[in-house]
């Protein structure tokens, strides 16, 4: 007998007919003997439905209120899927995030978890209860609801792991699982079986949409066995843990991607020690969010500073810039649009030298230009013309002979 964990998004739970899906794989599992936790999104477009409904209210709803109303949509799946399960003679109860335990801290709209009362769920569980828990939300100290944010089921599936002590958590979604990249744009696409903690969080943070970094983050802190599979089809999804057992030989494990990309330079900044503190903690005060930072001095007083961020926080970033022209002191100030983000990420990259060379040989090669880089001991970033973006993971893919598996295992079942 194992403990479970499993979540299973909008998509998987959009109609009545795939709640009674999700249902039957419930049972199947319960009927093995398993102790089980089921987390559950709200169904399809539903958290749409509800915030145009606000947005016909108002234009500006208050974060309480909108974390109010968006928290109904998973209350109406886990009520409808704990029905379901009990009419397949399952012993079922559903639980708000609050009602689970799940305290956050004082943030509507992107709160985090601060602590899980599991008491409650595990006195349930050892009774042989099937525990239906609504993802995305939990409650702060004074009773009030709040939301997770982006992923934030995902993350409730996790830590509800962590804090039961689970033998694993299960993510069930609309893919077979991990890809080497996203199938929908590389035809060679290929799923792993396998992937670390640390190669899955930096392909989340990198623009693969398979899973929230949160969620990774919880996983590999808590050393919870993760695994992504379909739930539209009995298949073996990829494992995510600590130390990977399969494909060992695999230098490259995936290339991330993202579009959407805005270069930004501040030429003629003043050669000072506190120019970079300076430029960077105005960004930050007015909440921008830089990735890749390049620092170019051309003569011993000035320097050109180059960040990327993200295409729709460029006319904020413009603004607080342009209004902090004379405290910083530079000269001009530019940015290219449309630009994307190309990374490759592998654990092996640590012991094997050359991996930065090959990559940027075979871009060179298409005449794909490189405008950024941005380099950890396992990713290679590389800010590209978004024209170009595809054909780059499609390059890189096939230099690194992602298509092939270069070490084979026997897969590992669903249960």
């Amino acid at each position: 007998m194992a403990r479970i964990v499993q979540k299973y998004g909008g998509t998987s739970v959009g109609s009545v007919e795939k709640i009674e899906n999700v249902a039957n794989r419930v049972a199947r599992v319960v009927e093995d003997g398993n102790e089980v936790v089921v987390v559950v999104s709200a169904m399809g477009k539903s958290t749409d439905q509800l915030v145009q409904l606000a947005n016909d209210i108002t234009k500006n709803p208050s974060k309480r209120e909108m974390d109010m109303l968006l928290t109904t949509g998973e209350q109406v799946t886990i009520a409808l899927l704990t029905m379901a399960l009990q009419k397949r003679g399952v012993d079922a109860l559903s639980y708000t995030g609050g009602q689970a335990g799940i305290l956050t801290e004082a943030n509507h709209g992107n709160a985090r978890i601060r602590e899980i009362d599991s008491a409650r769920l595990n006195e349930q569980l050892e009774a042989g209860k099937v525990l239906v828990v609504a993802g995305f939300q939990g409650m702060m100290e004074d009773g009030s609801i709040t939301t997770l944010g982006r992923g934030g089921s995902d993350t409730t599936a996790v830590a509800l792991a962590a804090a039961t002590k689970a033998d694993r958590c299960e993510i069930y979604t609309d893919v077979t699982g991990v890809f080497t990249t996203d199938p929908r744009y590389v035809a060679k696409a290929r799923k792993l079986q396998a992937i670390s903690y640390d190669e899955m969080l930096e392909m989340a943070n990198l623009g693969a949409g398979v899973l929230h970094p949160r969620a990774v983050e919880f996983a590999k802190n808590y050393d919870v066995p993760l695994m992504v599979a379909s739930s539209m089809v009995e298949e073996a999804g990829t494992m995510i843990e600590e130390v990977v057992t399969v494909e060992k030989n695999l230098v490259v494990r995936g290339i991330a991607f993202e579009n959407d990309v805005t270069k930004i330079t501040v030429a003629g900044l003043p050669n000072r020690i506190d120019t970079l503190p300076k430029l960077f903690s105005i960004l930050s005060s007015h909440g921008v969010n830089v990735d890749i930072i390049i620092q170019n001095q051309y003569d011993a007083n000035h320097v050109n500073i180059s960040f990327s961020i993200t295409q729709c926080s460029l006319k904020d970033t413009v603004a607080c810039l342009e209004q902090a022209k004379e405290e910083l002191e530079f000269e001009t100030l530019h940015h290219e649009e449309e630009l994307a983000k190309v990374s490759i990420v592998g654990s092996g990259m640590i012991s094997n030298p050359g991996v930065a060379a090959t990559m940027f040989e075979a871009l060179a090669k298409n005449d794909i230009f490189i405008k950024m880089v941005s380099t950890s001991e396992i990713k290679v970033s590389a800010v590209v013309s978004e024209d170009d973006m595809v054909m780059a993971v499609e390059v890189l893919h096939d230099v690194f002979k992602l298509d092939e598996v270069l070490a084979e295992a026997p897969e590992k079942q669903l249960v």
